[in-house]
This record gives C-alpha cells, sequence and structure tokens, in this order.
C-alpha cells in the first residue's frame, strides 16, 4: 500500500464480520460512492453459495476481474470507492490491486463466535453459517493492511479509518 491518500478502499475480511455496514458508513463519511463485492458474483456462484459450497478459485476469476476493472477505473477517474470485499488469499487482493497507487486495505477481524452469531441473525444473505470454518481456513491475513476490531463501534472503525489516511 503506497503512503498516499487513497482514492479506494478496500474492506476485507470473512464473511459476517462486517464488511457491508462498515464500508457503506466509511463511504458515507467520506461522500464516496460505495460498493460491495457480492452484487458482482454470478448467479451460478450465488447459488452455489447458498448451497453451501465453497467456490473455487475458478469460480471467482471472472467475479476478480470485475471487481479489478472496476478498482482500476476508480483509481483512473480520482473519484473515492469504497469496496466491501471478502479478498481472502493474498492472489485476490494482487489481481484486485492492493499495492498499486492509490488503493489501501483495511482487514476487518472478529473472534469466531462473534462471525457465527452474526451469520446466524443475517435472514437475507446467500452465504450461510455452514461456510464459515471453510473462509477462515482460506483467510491468508493480509501484509501492509490496517487491521480493525469488527466488535468495536462502527463509527469509532470510520474515526480509525479516517485518521490514519488522513481522509
Amino acid at each position: 500500500m503506497s503512503a498516499a491518500r487513497p482514492r479506494v478502499v478496500i474492506v476485507m475480511g470473512v464473511s459476517g464480520v462486517g464488511k457491508t455496514t462498515l464500508g457503506s458508513a466509511l463511504a458515507a463519511a467520506l461522500g464516496w460512492r460505495f460498493e460491495d463485492a457480492d452484487t458482482y458474483h454470478s448467479p451460478a456462484n450465488i447459488a452455489k453459495m447458498a448451497a453451501g459450497v465453497a467456490l473455487t478459485d475458478d469460480d471467482r476469476a471472472e467475479w476478480l476481474e470485475i471487481l479489478a476493472e472496476l478498482i482500476a477505473r476508480a483509481v483512473q477517474d480520482g473519484g473515492g470507492l469504497v469496496l466491501a470485499c471478502s479478498a481472502l488469499r493474498e492472489s485476490y487482493r494482487t489481481a484486485l490491486g492492493v499495492g498499486r497507487e492509490g488503493v489501501a486495505l483495511v482487514h476487518l477481524t472478529a473472534p469466531p463466535d462473534v462471525l457465527g452469531a452474526r451469520l446466524t441473525r443475517r435472514a437475507e444473505h446467500f452465504m450461510p453459517p455452514a461456510l464459515l470454518d471453510s473462509q477462515l481456513l482460506t483467510l491468508e491475513p493480509p501484509q501492509g493492511a490496517l487491521v480493525l476490531d469488527a466488535t468495536k463501534p462502527v463509527p469509532e472503525l470510520v474515526r480509525s479509518i479516517r485518521r490514519h489516511w488522513d481522509l
């Protein structure tokens, strides 16, 4: 990640950690656009996850390409973008452009019991709680990310991000 002020902030972490909640709050505070990477999954990928089957790297390839283009356009245009995206593996983050000028990464973390409880309460999402263990096993903790505790209040997390990058 660059020390320069980012034009794109990717909020990453496993399912249920609060990426969408924090990402949308951060975007609102900054006056930036918010996108949730989940909305870019193909119907086939959504059906697979809803059935409790973890996606493969091949399943994610087209999705990552679409997201990478979204990020590249935001950096090029100079407009602010906050993207909520699992980005669990280093190879996915590289494909998204993490490490390039203008792209910053926030890694949200929470204890497994908190994640499980959040997923159980979340009724309108395609990702079942049964896939949490798979996500935790897949997660490759990022280097150089701003790591935040997702059990903290959202306004506090937004302030931490803004302070970290002087946004």
